[in-house]
């Protein structure tokens, strides 16, 4: 994404900020906010946030599960089985 145009300064964030929400509402892309000729916040959409950051999270798990299998801790197909109907019957059960 080209952010050159994504570029406000903090007093329009102050003057404009129905305007700028709406922007980054509707185009989906955050709008970048300045103080003093420097990049100091984002403005961001909720939606886009939100996936954002659950792209993130699922991104942290798979570099888990990498570091997990470069250790050696890992489970087989039947442990893994075995553990997971155990966590579900115990979750059924109430426990």
């Amino acid at each position: 994404m080209n952010y050159s145009n994504a570029i406000e300064p903090v007093t329009a964030l102050k003057t404009r900020t129905s305007e700028l929400i709406r922007r980054a509402r509707e185009t989906r892309q955050p709008v970048v906010i300045t103080q003093n000729g420097k990049a100091t916040a984002i403005l961001q959409d909720v939606d886009s946030f939100q996936r954002q950051h659950e792209s993130l999270m699922l991104l942290k798990l798979a570099v888990q599960g990498d570091r997990d299998y470069q250790q050696g801790r890992i489970l087989s197909d039947a442990d893994a089985d075995t553990h997971f109907r155990d966590r579900l019957e115990m979750h059924r059960s109430g426990d």
